[in-house]
């Protein structure tokens, strides 16, 4: 069970571990066509709350990695992408990924067709998103007239990203960076909702990362990190949807559930509890089942 990172790996050096992720530098100059490149894991932990939980989800970080490779594919046209290679050692393989060295934009790229979640919670206390006002009577899981960019700002390791405008934007990286961010994740939420419609699948919210090349003089914004995974968006199924209420998920909401229910009795300020075993299943096959709904493959682990 890939709970923890694997310190040692052939031709790799262990550098941080995200929530999720572990990264990895060279040992020695990269061999891949000389880019500067790094190796990220996929790891079995799974967060909640800002919160790294005690027990892992087996298996996760192959579903993860096979799925954001998938829609690496499905999008390279929209924008261009870290990805490089699978080559990757037989300790990981499966779950890891080579990209791109890429010095990464502190914006959360957010878009939400559908609001719910922290967003219905701001817009029920202000009447708007990230200062974009929106219609009155919204209900929860409503399709918003139209999706919208709603960028955070990303925060330090174990803090909360904050919800920022569009001029937050701006000041932050520039007009024309800001500008580029928002059109393309725009893009590439339309693109990613229609595949996901034609499979019966909602993809009502998600987020991107994008970042330069490390060799100087790039200025090209390229999307880096992980992709329309349900660690990263939440889907729904078409057939079950029901405007106005909390809707049956194919991602990591239903463990969000469980940690706000009386069974697990957590007050989301003291370490949360581990997970029970069926919580734990029923994630699984929630993760399993988007990725062979959206893929049309069969998951083998």
């Amino acid at each position: 069970m890939n709970h923890t990172p694997t310190k040692s790996l052939p031709g790799w050096t262990h550098v941080k571990s995200g929530k999720v992720r572990d990264l990895y530098a060279p040992t020695e100059l990269s061999t891949h066509d000389g880019r500067d490149t790094v190796l990220i894991v996929a790891s079995d932990r799974i967060s909640a709350f800002d919160y790294v939980l005690p027990t892992p989800i087996p298996g996760k970080g192959k579903v993860l990695t096979a799925m954001a490779l998938w829609w690496f594919e499905q999008l390279k046209d929209v924008t261009p992408n870290h990805f490089v290679s699978t080559d990757v050692p037989e300790a990981v393989r499966g779950r890891a990924m080579i990209t791109n060295r890429l010095e990464m934009v502190p914006v959360e790229c957010v878009v939400r067709g559908y609001i719910t979640g922290s967003a219905l919670a701001e817009y029920r206390r202000s009447g708007s998103i990230c200062g974009i006002e929106l219609p009155e009577g919204l209900e929860d899981c409503d399709r918003l007239p139209e999706p919208i960019f709603t960028p955070a700002a990303k925060a330090e390791s174990g803090e909360h990203d904050v919800n920022i405008t569009y001029a937050d934007v701006e000041r932050m990286v520039g007009r024309d960076v800001a500008r580029t961010l928002k059109d393309t994740s725009l893009a590439l939420y339309w693109r990613a909702r229609t595949i996901a419609a034609s499979k019966g699948i909602i993809l009502a919210d998600t987020k991107f990362e994008f970042g330069r090349h490390t060799q100087p003089g790039a200025t090209r914004l390229v999307l880096g990190d992980e992709i329309l995974t349900p660690d990263s968006s939440r889907f729904w199924d078409e057939s079950d949807y029901v405007p106005g209420q909390p809707q049956p998920s194919l991602d990591k909401q239903y463990i969000r559930d469980w940690l706000t229910s009386e069974e697990a009795g957590w007050d989301r300020v003291s370490p949360p509890p581990e997970l029970p075993t069926y919580v734990v299943e029923k994630t699984k096959e929630r993760y399993v089942r988007a990725y062979e709904r959206l893929t049309g493959r069969t998951w083998e682990e």
